[in-house]
């Protein structure tokens, strides 16, 4: 395997990471700004009352997001066992 292919493969990698842990990653992102907001815009300074909303939509998110993030994952392993099968890795 030269420098390219090592390039590639990690290239891939980095791509299905970001397919798989961004979506949820967003959510909770969202989420945290709304809950900020809402604590600006009321003057409620809990820092505590973040943790139960962010963590629900992100369990949320997981469970509708599974299917895809399950076949990205097996796509790119399909991927790297046909490489390793062609002896290219």
């Amino acid at each position: 395997m030269n420098g390219a292919e090592l390039i590639e493969v990690g290239r891939d990698a980095l791509i299905t990471f970001f397919k798989v842990g961004m979506p949820v990653m967003v959510v909770g992102l969202l989420v945290g700004f709304v809950i900020s907001l809402f604590q600006a815009l009321t003057q409620i300074q809990e820092q505590t009352l973040v943790y139960v909303p962010k963590v629900a939509a992100i369990f949320g998110s997981l469970l509708f997001l599974l299917p895809f993030m399950g076949d990205a994952m097996a796509a790119f392993m399909a991927r790297i066992a046909t490489r390793i099968i062609s002896g290219g890795l």
